[in-house]
């Protein structure tokens, strides 16, 4: 098994030989996700290499502003008419997470993998999984450091939002000295902090606001108060006028609440399936249970989803957090 460092030096030699390159993450992209995806393109465009970005789908409005967000193909709506060879794969915690974008890499495509996820099974060529990482935007800092390269705003900027994000505005168990170190260093790089932290974490808008409202009256606790959860519903998005990216963070209204180990948020989406988020207070190992049902993610933030009736999966997840506990 190679050394972190060996898995850093092996995607840095990658990226040097060869060239055009197509950059994706997972689908519904967060934070991380964009600004790892726009920190690699930053960092082919200093190379002089050819790249593309793309996703499944949209990108947040609230991440558009990073550079060169607007230049992320959203594959749904804007197909491109070719396949890649040389494939980055970032905050994908497996490869079914890169959606639909895989149909646009060639058979013989080499995968290079970086995230941060501990159930990561490591499908590409070269991976660059460090699991003690907050984001995969601190281990696109460790890897941009390897290239003599000088820093801008813009990828300090990135990194940073992918930091925050991640990190829940370092307020989250993975805040790990070096992720204050690496913040310390990027603001000296003049990226400014409290604007980004008031953009990303504080302001809302309405519709978020309003399904925010929808989903805490479906606040169930159980008996004992230590699993809380919430759901939403196709109605609840059409009323609201809320898109995906504005459910970002429910989940931790239900987790918030004293005495409550898991929160859990559960979404119907309009094809049969729900998304199932989970948030833990550290007793329950979430990402262990989100792998039962298909699943992944981190010990305290994980997630998957199922087929099937919004009522049965509330009750069949409940009950397996409960048994977990």
């Amino acid at each position: 098994m190679q050394t972190y460092e060996q898995e850093l030096q092996q995607a840095k030699e990658f990226l040097l030989k060869h060239d055009d390159y197509l950059i994706v993450s997972h689908v519904q992209p967060d934070g991380d996700a964009v600004s790892s995806t726009v920190a690699v393109g930053w960092l082919l465009s200093r190379l002089g290499k050819k790249f593309t970005m793309m996703n499944e789908g949209v990108i947040p409005n609230r991440m558009k502003s990073l550079w060169h967000a607007e230049y992320i193909i959203n594959m749904s709506e804007q197909p491109p008419q070719r396949t890649f060879t040389n494939v980055i794969c970032v905050d994908c915690a497996d490869f079914e997470r890169v959606g639909r974008t895989k149909q646009y890499f060639t058979e013989d495509a080499a995968i290079v993998n970086i995230d941060h996820h501990p159930t990561n099974n490591r499908y590409g060529a070269i991976n660059v999984v460090y699991p003690e990482a907050a984001a995969t935007a601190e281990i696109l800092f460790d890897l941009l450091n390897l290239f003599d390269i000088e820093w801008d705003i813009d990828v300090a900027t990135a990194v940073y939002t992918g930091l925050l994000t991640d990190t829940g505005g370092f307020r989250y168990s993975n805040t790990s000295p070096k992720v204050m170190n690496i913040a310390s260093t990027l603001l000296s790089y003049g990226v400014n902090g409290p604007k980004i932290a008031e953009y990303l974490l504080e302001e809302m808008t309405l519709p978020q606001l309003k399904v925010l409202v929808q989903a805490l009256n479906t606040l169930h606790i159980t008996s004992d108060g230590k699993v809380a959860w919430v759901h939403i519903t196709p109605q609840h998005m059409i009323d609201s006028g809320a898109v995906s990216e504005d459910l970002e963070g429910i989940v931790n209204y239900p987790r918030n609440i004293q005495g409550v180990e898991v929160g859990i948020l559960f979404k119907q989406l309009n094809n049969g399936a729900v998304k199932v988020s989970m948030r833990s207070a550290g007793k329950v190992n979430v990402a262990a249970l989100a792998q039962s049902f298909g699943g992944g993610g981190h010990v305290r933030a994980a997630g998957f989803r199922l087929e099937g009736d919004l009522e049965d999966i509330m009750s069949k997840v409940v009950e397996q957090v409960r048994r977990a506990l």
